[in-house]
């Protein structure tokens, strides 16, 4: 069993990142929109700190836990824009507090948890691993929305390793989300790391491929770009075919982003 340290150390610099970004922003900044259709930047942290509670029931309280999973299943167009909409009323220092206190009773629960504990979670049960990985992409993806309204350009950081490993990871569940098959061959998928070194994936000698930068590859797996405003390049139809549908979050297919130039 690996240590999962890392990654707890990487989601906890991830979110601290993005702090560090809405710490000192007055009610106007709060009220931005966002490019998430009728988010706010306070909708985008509020989910963050909604998102981060209910990963901390699972560590903590399984029964609890489950009574979120419930109410999900009643409300399942709506649960998620529900909890945005509570949070995103709360006064901001409230809502910047309740994140932070969140997210950091989370990674001591995740810390302290005994070694190849596997939690519930709203699909398959995940290690404490891969809950911080799941976490750490959504605080990078939802930070980019944030960065977006801003129109502020984040540096992009190794920590996007985890995100683009779940893109990976998401191939075949892309494909199904949309009642496709999946392709039957795994891809070669190279990605060039922001320090310069190159991340891969898939047997060397694959016919089908997928080359690109970690920042835009992770934009397209997240539908935080267009897949005409990034970097990312497919050798054959059904690498071409994933790139399009590409989604690296669970749930329905997304809409995704327009073109930049449609953005108007």
């Amino acid at each position: 069993m690996s240590d999962p340290t890392p990654v707890f150390d990487d989601l906890r610099d991830e979110s601290e990142e993005l702090d560090r970004l809405v710490a000192e922003f007055g009610p106007e900044q709060w009220a931005l929109p966002t490019p998430a259709p009728h988010w706010t930047v306070a909708h985008q942290i509020a989910h963050l700190a909604w998102t981060d509670h209910s990963a901390l029931l699972s560590v903590t309280d399984a029964d609890a836990f489950h009574g979120l999973v419930e109410k999900a299943l009643a409300a399942p167009t709506t649960f998620v824009d529900d909890g945005a909409d509570d949070g995103a009323r709360l006064p901001s220092a409230e809502l910047l507090a309740r994140w932070r206190g969140g997210r950091a009773a989370l990674d001591r629960a995740l810390r302290e948890a005994v070694p190849g504990t596997r939690f519930p979670w709203y699909g398959p049960p995940m290690s404490g691993a891969s809950m911080a990985t799941g976490r750490l992409m959504e605080t990078w993806a939802h930070g980019q929305d944030v960065a977006d309204a801003l129109g502020v350009v984040r540096a992009p950081t190794d920590r996007l390793r985890h995100v683009v490993r779940i893109g990976v990871r998401t191939r075949d569940f892309a494909f199904a989300a949309r009642g496709l098959a999946a392709p039957a061959e795994e891809f070669r998928v190279e990605i060039l790391a922001p320090s310069g070194a190159t991340w891969t994936y898939g047997p060397e000698d694959a016919p089908q491929r997928v080359t690109g930068t970690a920042l835009d590859f992770c934009l397209l797996v997240t539908q935080r770009a267009n897949r005409a405003d990034v970097d990312v390049r497919a050798e054959g139809p059904d690498a071409d075919r994933w790139l399009g549908i590409a989604q690296a979050f669970a749930g329905p297919p997304g809409d995704g982003r327009p073109p930049k130039g449609d953005a108007e």
